[in-house]
């Protein structure tokens, strides 16, 4: 799984990168299908603006994509509240992935049995 992090208007520091990698990390450890994860941090220069910091992530799990975007006052913020929103996201995925599977086979189990008693 490989872990890209990109920067709009805003020089990604070393400590920044392996911020975004530790808590993209912790959800990758969740689910082991995740093939990449994109992170894009940029800043809005515009003073008027309150949450200029927005960190955006692209997550690509088989041929699935989830897209999870924050704005905050500070980066580190942004990054947190992202990578909590994507650990959401991710185990919804993974939950509906299981269920589908799951009740794909209970569905037909149950239909036969009908079958079979009728």
């Amino acid at each position: 799984m490989h872990i890209h992090v990109n920067g709009r208007n805003i020089e990604i520091t070393d400590a920044i990168k392996a911020y975004v990698k530790e808590k993209a990390g912790k959800v990758a450890s969740h689910y082991e299908q995740i093939d990449s994860i994109d992170a894009v941090l940029s800043v809005i220069k515009n003073p008027s603006v309150s949450d200029s910091h927005i960190a955006e992530v692209l997550c690509k799990i088989g041929g699935e994509t989830i897209r999870v975007e924050e704005h905050a006052e500070n980066m580190y913020a942004s990054i947190d509240l992202v990578c909590d929103k994507l650990e959401r996201q991710v185990r919804k995925f993974k939950e509906k992935g299981l269920s589908k599977s799951k009740g794909g086979v209970e569905s037909i189990r149950t239909s036969s049995q009908n079958e079979v008693e009728a």
